[in-house]
């Protein structure tokens, strides 16, 4: 966050004695350079120099003590360290499990939505993706504890949010989780993320929730306040610098009872990504193929089910990803305050990534045609060879027979694919407006109601090109290395062979996918005050809501031009970059077409038209939901007890093939009735220790497109199909915590949590009919399908941070997780007989985070390294994705010109790190997945305000 935070006022409430003002005129610095070596150096240099010449004391005024019959007093806080005490103080006086940020917490990092903020805190595990579709250079999706992204409830403002996705993939299968790319860390007052669960808090996060607070235009000092923000982004790998802009005009009457604000964000980045994607096909070499033949015993390498022959690379290679990212919208918030008892606030808010994008796959093929025996029949044995390897064919050669004939003509050593998304767009939006009414010195009503809508929609197609058979070959240099691929002209363009002979033809494959997701909401809350020395207050509540999801999918189809040779884009002919050099990986000078030629060529030779039945469904979730929760606190103890009494109907409808062939609507409908009690304890234990527990049973509902999303690849003949009868995921958490305050601005904790979730959706492996749209008729897939099962997480948090002398700060925390699925559900990968994998979606063992910062006079700066080991991230043909370990680091320095000008200077991903996944097979190695490096990203922005 960056023009909302620096140089701006932040009021805060006096919470206790001594709370420090430090260095209200401390910002970010500037630098003359984009470049990302220069950048780098005037980092070092600059904080070499700061060592040096720092002062021997932090600027610091301290708060007389406050009477509690007098006044409220209020200060104002600016800077890292006023950050810190912020947070520290919401943290140590709360009766729950909580983890806050502030909006100067996200200032002083390079945090470009709430997620990178995130991501810095114990428990909280972030992705640059939704799904494993990789990483794009931005956070994009949140969880706690280990768990997958949907057992997390994100809110705004305490309301339900809905966002969208532009990845087909997630479009289709997800639904619940909430994209952080569609939320600017500009928005940000606070975050605050709650561990444990109370009776007042919505239901829907299973292991907690995470709630983003907004600035309020009643808390501004003065009448008119305006903040603006004017900078660029050079990202390294696409050597563009975009803009970025923010900006912020907050209006108040002068008896400060009616306020208007008004926020804007305009941000665009180009992203350039090279990567290796290896395992889109890796499958067992069939007895009597071209490699059984060629290699002896490759047929047989391993003997356990379901893997009988030694895993082979059918299709693997260079993946070159172009992406125009621009994120617009603002929000709108209007507060009024007509008596001291009753309060206002209407809030308006849309956020819209624009992100159309094209993905060049150059792959080698080998194989697809030598290692199934329905491919190269006939093909000679002496022009193949191979290295079997504990159960994975490592390494693949075909040569060109002297007298190849007709069976080359039926091969294919490479084949090129631009799949392109011209359309690729997500959507945020709600309006909310809260109320809320002080009865009386005991009663307090409270009520909300609102609308949230998000949008999904992307519109794609691939441009298709079988190269000729010109033999080549793959090597596995290791499972963390990239793999090296042979192709023979591959730096020049041609076409021919393929399967069945079509390879002479261009083709296309695609879809228009659209999801809406919307839900309507109202609540009423009251709080009672009671006259008891141990028990303070009551709250309750009753809120009623309906969620929908509705999902479109409109086929692409090929005009008769398309298959004209003649009618390829060949001035738009370029080559992959020298950044795959980066990844020690074949790729860089490579032939391939520009976007703008593919989606030219797809406007003009191909349409889409006729619904996809078997991926369009529709989903109704009406929910009830009534609380009643006791505030109570005496002698050092304090906290609640409550319960959470929920409702839940699901509706379901989705389309399945009837026995006539065709398709047919079918409604599926559930109801379940849920009882949430809770108890969180606080105890202080001495003036600075403070001890907590908590115990909770909680709910989540499954990811939407779980219950009734269909994903197929036609071509390998496999997916994923919705499970409309998933039951929701129960969960009952411990947490036991102590905290010890041992200095100003400074804390050291550490904490232990469990959770046994009850209905955690794990994959079952079978087969269903679908229709395949290459063959143009109902074939059976092998299915991935969604069932419910039972698991546990376990696990330790430690936490430190410290503000030093001279300016000088430090911070750490640490997060040990162990997760694994206990209930060995029938046909998924831990219920197997043999080689079973109880590891559990998403959970890391190991996370940590380290950073220090300097704040003294005009400059600021931060250093953060974030890291998590590796992680479970999907299942697929009895194959396990597992994303490698990764660490990031960011930086930023900031200069203050003068009281309302300022200049910032953001590395992100200094360390261009390598973002890794790993194929597991049971009975067989670990094979390297895909590889991914996104380069650099350094922003420079001058902020200004009034």
């Amino acid at each position: 966050m960056n023009w909302l935070t620096h140089g701006a006022n932040i009021k805060g409430e006096v919470m206790k004695r001594n709370q420090s003002v430090v260095n209200k005129n401390a910002e970010r610095p500037v630098s003359t350079s984009l470049t990302p070596v220069a950048s780098a150096a005037a980092i070092l240099v600059l904080s070499i120099a700061m060592s040096a010449q720092a002062q021997a004391q932090a600027q610091a005024a301290t708060v007389p003590a406050v009477d509690p019959d007098a006044k409220t007093e209020v200060v104002v806080v600016t800077g890292i360290r006023a950050a810190m005490q912020q947070s520290l103080n919401q943290k140590r006086n709360s009766d729950t499990m909580v983890e806050v940020i502030t909006a100067e917490d996200v200032g002083k990092m390079p945090d470009k939505n709430v997620a990178d903020s995130l991501q810095r805190l114990p428990g909280v595990s972030v992705a640059a993706a939704g799904g494993s579709e990789g990483s794009f250079g931005e956070n994009d999706r949140v969880a706690l504890r280990g768990t997958p992204f949907g057992l997390t409830l994100t809110t705004l403002n305490s309301h339900t949010v809905s966002s969208g996705d532009w990845f087909a993939d997630n479009i289709i299968g997800g639904g619940r989780s909430v994209s952080f790319s569609l939320f600017p860390s500009e928005l940000i007052g606070r975050v605050t993320v709650h561990k444990g669960s109370q009776a007042n808090l919505l239901e829907g996060g299973a292991v907690g929730v995470v709630d983003i607070e907004t600035r309020k235009p009643l808390d501004f000092k003065k009448g008119i306040s305006a903040q603006v923000s004017l900078g660029a982004v050079n990202s390294q790998n696409s050597g563009k610098n975009d803009g970025q802009f923010n900006g912020l005009v907050n209006w108040k009457n002068e008896a400060g009872n009616l306020a208007v604000m008004v926020q804007g964000f305009h941000e665009k980045r180009t992203l350039s990504r090279v990567g290796q994607e290896n395992g889109l096909w890796y499958d067992p070499v069939d007895a009597g193929s071209s490699i059984d033949k060629g290699v002896p015993g490759s047929s047989t390498a391993i003997k356990t089910d379901p893997v009988k022959g030694a895993k082979a690379n059918y299709l693997g290679g260079t993946a070159w990803f172009e992406q125009e990212r621009t994120r617009k919208g603002g929000l709108v918030d209007v507060q009024f305050k007509p008596t001291s008892d009753i309060s206002l606030d209407l809030s308006v808010f849309r956020s819209h990534l624009d992100a159309p994008n094209i993905n060049h796959n150059f792959m080698q093929s080998l194989g697809r045609f030598l290692a199934p025996n329905w491919a190269a029949k006939g093909f000679p044995a002496g022009n193949v060879s191979g290295t079997v390897n504990n159960g994975v064919l490592t390494q693949l050669t075909g040569t060109v027979p002297a007298n190849c004939g007709a069976v080359c003509g039926t091969m294919s050593s490479a084949v090129q694919e631009e799949f392109s998304r011209p359309v690729a767009e997500s959507q945020s939006k709600f309006v909310n407006l809260d109320g809320k009414w002080r009865v009386n010195d005991k009663l307090t009503l409270a009520g909300k109601v609102g609308s949230t809508k998000g949008l999904g929609n992307t519109k794609s197609g691939a441009l298709g090109v079988w190269m000729p058979y010109t033999g080549g070959s793959y090597t596995m240099n290791g499972v963390d290395k990239a793999v090296t691929y042979v192709i023979p002209g591959a730096d020049k363009f041609s076409i021919g062979g393929g399967p069945d002979g079509t390879g002479n033809v261009p083709y296309t494959y695609g879809s228009h996918v659209t999801a809406i997701d919307k839900e309507v909401y109202g609540q009423i809350d009251g709080t009672y005050k009671l006259d008891l020395a141990s028990v303070q207050s009551i709250q309750f509540g009753v809120r009623g809501a309906e969620h929908k999801r509705d999902l479109t999918a409109i086929g692409i189809n090929a005009l008769p031009s398309l298959s004209l040779v003649s009618n390829l884009p060949m001035s738009g002919l370029t080559s992959f970059p020298t950044e795959f050099n980066d990844l020690d990986a074949n790729g860089a000078g490579w032939w391939t077409f520009s976007r703008e030629a593919v989606n030219n060529w797809l406007s003009t030779h191909a349409k889409y038209e006729g619904h996809l039945k078997q991926n369009e469904f529709k989903i109704k979730e009406p929910t009830r939901s009534a609380y009643v929760m006791a505030n109570f606190g005496a002698d050092g103890i304090s906290g609640n007890i409550g319960v959470r009494v929920v409702h839940t109907k699901e509706e379901v409808e989705r389309n399945e093939i009837a026995p006539s062939g065709t398709f047919e609507p079918r409604l599926y409908t559930n109801t379940y009735l849920d009882f949430l009690p809770s108890a969180n304890f606080r105890m202080d234990l001495s003036k600075n220790l403070v001890a907590r527990f908590s115990t909770s049973r909680t709910m989540a509902r499954p990811e939407l497109g779980q219950m009734a999303g269909t994903d197929l690849l036609d071509v390998q003949g496999t997916g994923k199909a919705g499970n409309p009868n998933l039951r929701p995921i129960r969960a009952n958490n411990f947490d036991l915590g102590v905290e010890w305050y041992f200095a100003e601005k400074s804390l050291l904790a550490a904490g232990a949590f469990y959770s046994a979730l009850d209905g955690y959706v794990t994959y079952g492996s079978g087969t269903a009919t679908f229709y395949n749209q290459l063959q143009k008729k109902n074939t059976e897939y092998k299915i991935d399908t969604p069932l419910n099962t039972t698991a546990e997480v376990k696990g330790l948090e430690f936490s430190y941070q410290q503000a030093l002398p001279a300016g000088f700060g430090v911070n750490a925390n640490y997060t040990y997780t162990l997760g694994k699925e206990t209930g060995k559900a029938p046909g998924s990968m831990c219920g197997a007989l043999t080689y079973a994998d109880c590891t559990l979606i998403g959970t890391s063992k190991n996370a940590y985070n380290v950073g220090a910062f300097y704040e003294q006079n005009k400059i600021s700066a931060r250093l953060t390294y974030s890291w998590r080991s590796g992680f479970l991230n999907g299942t697929s043909r009895s194959s396990a994705s597992y994303q490698a370990s990764v660490g990031s680091l960011s930086a930023s320095l900031a200069y203050q010109i003068n009281e309302n000008f300022s200049v910032t200077l953001d590395g992100k991903d200094l360390n261009n790190p390598l973002v890794r996944s790993v194929i597991h097979t049971a009975g067989a190695m670990d094979v390297p997945g895909s590889l991914y490096k996104n380069g650099r990203q350094i922003y420079l922005a001058l902020h200004g305000k009034y």
